[in-house]
This record gives structure tokens, C-alpha cells and sequence, in this order.
């Protein structure tokens, strides 16, 4: 064989090894860089650290894991490991390995409607949250993944511009959202994916976190697909307290599950991120009228000031959102004695008003105070210890309409004349839906010359001194607990006659209480029998002879009552026999 053929043969096969190795290696550079360049831009989305290639890894051989609280997808909240996001589909994408975990496992039942709702604002068809499912094997065809460190709280926001939304359907949803799980703490970061700007009251948001809150365009710029290492999606609804008529009418939402208590530590945390100090009583006693610039004016408010400043022989100043900073119209609400302000969403922030405080909202004319009561259902929450007035124009010559605005103004030139005469002519808006009721938005968005008169004497039949804040009473709304030691005994007079006598020790928080009523409630029912006779009692023992019959088997029922409402448990059920 040719010795320079073998050579030549020879060479090549080394070139060829070498290169071969030489393209690995920048390959596996290139990988190298790539992940640096995503590790970095982790890092600039977090201070946290991370290993990409753990982290990828994990992703690949673990997928996405999720376990979720509550039963419908109205009151259900999920925490994921490696949860992903497509900023290209605007998708959420769970990943299936051996070791993914999806509880509960609903199947096709997941899009019946959804699989949770992102909003507080329940079963709103916007506010929907679902995934699209792959398997981790399709991740080498696809971006390599950004990975976010921080502990992620996904929601939406359900209307970022209106400060009642913000604070009922938001910012409580997150706060105590974040209460229910340990690792949503003040590290935390939230991503709002409903799509709106910052919108108006952003800063606020901001209050919730030690990191700046994303919104969903922010995330194009991090990437096209985005996995969080760990993250929890939806919100709880327990703080809501008001349903906005999409279904019914609006009003109080049923079988609330909020109280004051609740409201006023969320607005101590507020208060204390605003840098608004907890003031003792102040130095002086004030009213504060909310005053609005753009819409739903109050056509005499100067005569309206000073005649509260007459009648109540206290200071009364205005305040508007357009023209105080926040924080000072925080600080002023939680030391004021009254706050009087026309419908509005500014009127959730008498939920800042200390104990005590007077919230008097102004209706225009044709509007049922009773229609429309999110800020009278503030108020009046058990441990919130506001009082609550309304009044209404019921004078159409105090009143300025608008007719000829754009329609989500209160304009109604773009409906026909019989129509625009019928309402002209209404005298109360009828129930409604939300949210585009012509004959609502006509109405709400009038100017009122207030008639004073008229105002005072409603604010008199409530409040008949000096308005002013007061200290709470904690045990006034605390509930008893079982009676204890219940015990019976029977007697029996000859084959017609007998008595029942039952006898019981007192619930054992009731030694550490300051109770102003406590009565006893026993039910008696003969056994087999569908029927039961209840008694209210003041001692703990009693002896029963009505309908008490001989060599019968009687049920007994007994618990306390405080002060006429504050209904205990009932104990242990007593078999009693004659």
C-alpha cells in the first residue's frame, strides 16, 4: 500500500477528530453562554439566585406540580412548582413528566368553566384562569425557559382605575391571600394578567411588596417562556363583601364572611406602609366633606361646609384625589368624626375612619339608597362601629343633568326620543344589571345643589351629639361556648304524670366575660317524634312537665345565648329517659 495514501488517510482522521471535537466544544459553549445569558437575566429579574441547569433539569425530569384548595373553582387558589408562560401564546403551560402532580385531577371538568377565577370578583367569565398541558419532552423544541426564583402570586386586578374596586376586589383579596400561605410573604412578587397599565393607583399595589409588581406586556421583555420555580394562582374571596350586579341586582353579597376586625388590621397595614402614624384622640375634632372635580359635583358645597361647621360646632375641611397626595387623605380620614361625600368609589376609605366615625353618603335624585349599598355594607359590618346615614335629592329643580354627553358619561342623545322622554320623566331608576344601564349612568353622573335643611335633620335622627370616635369593646360581638356538665333526671307520678329535670354548669368562657344578658335555650323532643319544644331560660336548671310523659326516651338540647343574638353551640345531646 502507498505509504503516503495511508498518511494522507491518516491525517484526515486526526482533522476530522479534531474538528468533530472542535464543534462540540463550541456547542457546548454556546450552550453555556446561552444558559449565562438566561441565568442573568433570572438574576435581573430577582436578586435570588439560581442554578439554571439544576433548575432546567428539574423541569425536564420533575415537570410542573400543582395542588389546589377548595372545591369549585369559585373559592379555589393553587400553588405550582414550575409553572410556565408563554409571552408568545399568552398561554400557561403545565408540563407532564412521571413526576408531575395535578390535584385535584379534574380532567375535561377543568373547563367547565375554568379552572379557578383569577379575579376575586366571583365567576366572571374575563377573569377565567386555565393551562394548556405538554409533555417536559417538548421543552428541546421550544425557548429555552427563563426561570423566575421569586415566590410568584398570579392574579388580576379586576379594575385598576376605580379606587373601590382596587381596594375590595385587590388589594384586600392579595393581603389576605398572602396571610393564608407563609411563603407569599413581603419577598414575594406580584404578576397581574389581566392586561390592563398600571392604571391609576398603582403605587398602592406596590405597598403589598418588597418587589415591583410585573404586568403581563412587562413579561415580553423577559423572555418567551417564563417558569416560575414556585407560584400560587387566584385569589381569596373571603374579605369581599359586595357583588356588582352581573348576575342580579347588585348588593350585599349572602352569608358575608368579613368583619370589621378584619377590614380595620388591613387598613393598620396600609396605614403603616403610607407612613401614616396612629394618632391618639387629635387635638381637634373635624368633619371632612370628599370633594369631587370631574363629575357628581356638589353644586353648593361652600354653603354646604359651612353649615355643617355650624350645626356640629366642629372644624370641617374638603378633600379630593386629584388634589391631596393619598397618604394625606389617608392621615386625615383616620382621625376625622364625620366624612360626607356623594356616591362614589372615593367612599371605601371610610374603612380608614376610626371607631365611632359618621359615613354620610349623598344620592342624586332618582337614586334608591337602598339600591345601591357597597359603602352603607362597609359600614355596617359587625366590628367596623361606623355609623352609617343616607340621603337623598328627592327635588328634580336640584338637580343638573347631562344629556348630551358620550353615553358611559350619562349621555342618552344616542337613544330615541321616547326613550329619552321616558327617562327625563323617571322619578326612581328601576333595579338593574350592571353595567351599561342608560337610566343609571343618566343619573349618577348629575350634579346636586344639596338641600341643607333637608341634610341636617337626616344626620340628626342619628346623630345627636357631637360625632366622635370611641374605644372598642371586644367582648361586645364574643360567642359563648358549650355549656358544660349537662345532666338530667326524671320522676314519674302514677301512669299519666311525669317530670323532667335538667340541669347544667355555665360555658367556661363566660367567667372571663363581661356579659350584659346571658339566657339558656333547651329543645326537647320525644324520641321517634319530628316535633321538639324549645324554651329560652335565665338559671341553669329548670324542671320540664309539659308534654312530658311517663316511660318515654326524650332528646335534650341546650346552649347559651349572650345578650340576645350571640347564639353558643349547642352541647352534647342528652338522653333522658322517664
Amino acid at each position: 500500500m502507498n505509504i503516503a495514501a495511508v498518511f494522507n488517510a491518516l491525517l484526515v482522521s486526526v482533522l476530522a477528530a479534531v474538528l468533530w471535537k472542535y464543534i462540540k466544544l463550541r456547542d457546548h459553549v454556546s450552550v453555556l453562554e446561552e444558559e449565562l445569558v438566561l441565568t442573568r437575566q433570572s438574576q435581573e429579574l430577582s436578586q435570588v439566585r439560581i442554578d439554571y441547569h439544576a433548575a432546567l433539569q428539574a423541569l425536564v425530569e420533575d415537570g410542573t406540580r400543582m395542588v389546589c384548595t377548595g372545591r369549585m373553582h369559585t373559592d379555589r387558589i393553587c400553588r405550582f412548582e414550575s409553572l410556565c408562560y408563554s409571552t408568545e401564546a399568552e398561554e400557561f403551560v403545565f408540563f407532564h413528566s412521571n413526576y408531575s402532580i395535578m390535584l385535584p385531577s379534574l380532567g375535561s371538568r377543568r373547563f367547565q368553566p375554568a379552572l379557578l377565577d383569577l379575579s376575586s370578583v366571583e365567576d366572571h367569565n374575563t377573569q377565567y384562569f386555565n393551562f394548556v398541558e405538554l409533555p417536559a419532552a417538548a421543552l428541546k423544541f421550544m425557548p429555552k425557559p427563563v426561570f423566575v426564583p421569586d415566590v410568584a402570586l398570579i392574579v388580576n386586578r379586576f379594575n385598576p382605575d376605580n379606587l373601590m374596586h382596587v381596594f375590595h376586589d385587590d388589594l384586600l383579596p392579595i393581603f389576605y391571600t398572602m396571610q393564608q400561605f407563609p411563603d407569599l410573604d413581603i419577598e414575594s412578587r406580584l404578576f397581574f394578567m389581566e392586561g390592563w397599565g398600571e392604571g391609576l393607583h398603582f403605587e398602592l399595589y406596590k405597598l403589598l411588596s418588597n418587589k415591583q409588581p410585573l404586568l403581563r406586556e412587562q413579561l415580553k421583555t423577559l423572555g418567551r417562556l417564563l417558569c416560575f420555580t414556585k407560584s400560587y394562582v387566584g385569589l381569596s374571596k373571603l374579605t369581599t363583601w359586595y357583588q356588582y350586579g352581573f348576575v342580579q341586582p347588585q348588593g350585599p353579597k349572602a352569608n358575608l364572611l368579613v368583619s370589621g376586625n378584619e377590614i380595620r388590621q388591613f387598613a393598620k397595614f396600609m396605614m403603616e406602609k403610607l407612613n401614616v402614624s396612629l394618632e391618639g384622640t387629635p387635638q381637634e375634632e373635624y368633619i371632612i366633606v370628599f370633594s369631587r372635580t370631574i363629575n357628581r359635583l356638589i353644586l353648593n358645597e361652600a354653603e354646604l361646609i359651612l353649615a355643617l361647621a355650624q350645626e356640629f360646632q366642629m372644624k370641617t375641611i374638603t378633600v379630593s384625589l386629584e388634589d391631596h397626595p393619598f397618604s394625606d387623605i389617608v392621615r386625615l380620614i383616620s382621625n376625622a368624626s364625620m366624612l360626607v361625600s356623594m356616591h362614589g368609589a372615593q367612599l371605601v376609605m371610610s374603612l380608614f375612619l376610626p371607631r365611632g366615625a359618621t359615613v354620610v353618603e349623598l344620592f342624586p335624585y332618582a337614586i334608591n339608597p337602598e339600591h345601591y349599598t357597597p359603602y352603607k355594607t362597609l359600614s355596617t359590618l359587625p366590628g367596623m362601629d361606623l355609623q352609617y346615614i343616607a340621603w337623598q335629592n328627592t327635588e328634580k329643580q336640584n338637580t343638573v343633568t347631562y344629556p348630551d354627553r358620550p353615553w358611559d358619561q350619562g349621555g342618552i342623545a344616542h337613544l330615541d326620543k321616547t326613550e329619552q322622554d321616558r327617562i327625563m320623566k323617571s322619578t326612581e331608576v328601576p333595579r338593574h344589571l350592571c353595567c351599561r344601564n342608560p337610566e343609571w349612568l343618566f343619573r349618577i353622573y348629575q350634579d346636586t345643589k344639596i338641600n341643607i335643611a333637608s341634610l341636617i335633620q337626616v344626620i340628626r335622627q342619628t346623630v345627636r351629639s357631637k360625632p366622635g370616635p370611641k374605644r372598642q369593646k371586644w367582648a361586645s360581638g364574643l360567642y359563648p361556648g358549650k355549656v358544660r356538665d349537662a345532666k338530667c333526671q326524671a320522676s314519674v307520678q302514677g301512669t299519666a304524670e311525669a317530670k323532667l329535670s335538667v340541669s347544667w354548669q355555665i360555658p367556661w368562657n363566660l367567667k372571663y366575660l363581661k356579659v350584659r344578658e346571658v339566657k339558656y335555650e333547651v329543645w326537647i323532643q320525644e324520641q321517634g317524634e319530628n316535633t321538639y319544644m324549645p324554651y329560652i331560660l335565665s338559671h341553669q336548671n329548670h324542671t320540664f312537665s309539659d308534654n312530658i310523659k311517663p316511660f318515654k326516651n326524650y332528646l335534650v338540647w341546650i346552649r347559651c345565648i349572650f345578650n340576645k343574638n350571640l347564639l353558643g353551640p349547642f352541647a352534647d345531646v342528652l338522653l333522658c329517659s322517664t
